[in-house]
């Protein structure tokens, strides 16, 4: 494990540790009170500060997860940036596991892609929200009738004071990736054609995202996404054959919900799926796909199948994202 930062402890230690057929063998961080304070939660005897120290005495190693920012901020100024720690564990041979966003540009994302690829590695990138529990239910719901014709997906938040990521990267590649990403899933098929609308409110970075794009099977999809919002809203659509889907993806696990409408029944007559109650708990890192993505990487790895959300993959959303911010309705 390469970072034991606080999202790491969130979503991924706390997943691989319930799995019986995985080993935490090393974890690598550069700030030594965070390190200790993971290895000593979970066990774990091998601490170093040294990734290729790391890579190079513990030979056993199957996979590793890089955890980190894309590139080095705060306590980490010292650190390799993401393309570099990536690409030197695939040229050893090992699985990766990465955090969106796959690097700062489609060009670092192509990189780690063309690595994996010529050292015979599985990849996935953290694209949580295609393992979501409720949206893959409210997803199959809706095909049960036929495609999906139509989906959108909505991400908000209150970012005004944050105009960029990292102080270099834009919202959309750093954060709504996730809903761009979300679009691909949702739509089963690849992008044909899009039309987009980009601008900044409030400062000089653009921080609204609009798009329209056109699927090779026909499906339209929709983007929104707004950073000056008075609040974080996620939510995805999905349309089929007089069929809908709704599905709300607070971090509140408690207010996850889906809201499955047909045949012409209104709103107040939905059936409505509830996360807890499909998943069988009220843990964040289980009801927002985070368990469910790491069980889809080591079930890949154990089959020698690539994962989903490889990196060959993760090209095209990053590529999808270039042709967003575009802006080919207007450019303000």
């Amino acid at each position: 494990m390469i970072g034991a930062g606080n999202w790491a402890n969130r979503v991924h230690y706390p997943s691989l540790a319930e799995f019986r057929d995985v080993e935490l063998k090393a974890v690598c961080d550069l700030d030594e009170e965070k390190l200790n304070s993971t290895c000593d939660k979970y066990g774990i005897e091998l601490r170093f500060k040294d990734y290729k120290q790391m890579l190079k005495e513990v030979v056993d190693l199957d996979a590793v997860y890089v955890i980190m920012f894309p590139i080095p901020i705060g306590g980490y100024q010292h650190a390799e940036p993401l393309v570099d720690v990536v690409t030197y564990g695939l040229r050893k041979k090992k699985h990766v596991f990465l955090e969106k966003p796959p690097g700062i540009s489609t060009e670092q994302t192509k990189k780690m892609a063309e690595a994996a690829a010529a050292n015979n590695c599985r990849t996935m990138v953290g694209f949580n929200r295609r393992f979501i529990p409720i949206a893959k239910v409210a997803k199959k719901i809706v095909e049960e009738r036929g495609m999906i014709t139509h989906c959108a997906a909505t991400y908000h938040k209150n970012q005004i004071k944050q105009p960029k990521v990292y102080g270099v990267l834009d919202h959309l590649t750093s954060d709504a990736i996730h809903a761009v990403d979300a679009l691909r899933w949702m739509s089963g098929s690849e992008v044909k054609t899009i039309a987009s609308y980009v601008r900044s409110f409030y400062s000089d970075a653009i921080n609204s995202f609009n798009a329209l794009v056109i699927f090779e099977n026909g499906a339209i999809g929709h983007l929104n996404s707004c950073f000056t919002a008075g609040t974080r809203v996620h939510r995805f659509e999905m349309h089929g054959k007089g069929i809908s889907a709704y599905v709300d993806l607070p971090q509140e696990v408690d207010q996850q919900k889906a809201f499955i409408v047909w045949d012409n029944r209104s709103l107040d007559k939905a059936e409505i799926i509830e996360s807890s109650k499909i998943v069988g708990s009220q843990e964040f890192h289980k009801c927002y796909g985070y368990y469910q993505e790491n069980r889809h990487f080591i079930d890949c790895i154990k089959e020698d199948e690539e994962p989903e959300t490889n990196l060959a993959d993760a090209t095209k959303t990053m590529m999808l994202i270039d042709k967003i911010k575009e802006s080919t309705v207007c450019r303000l």
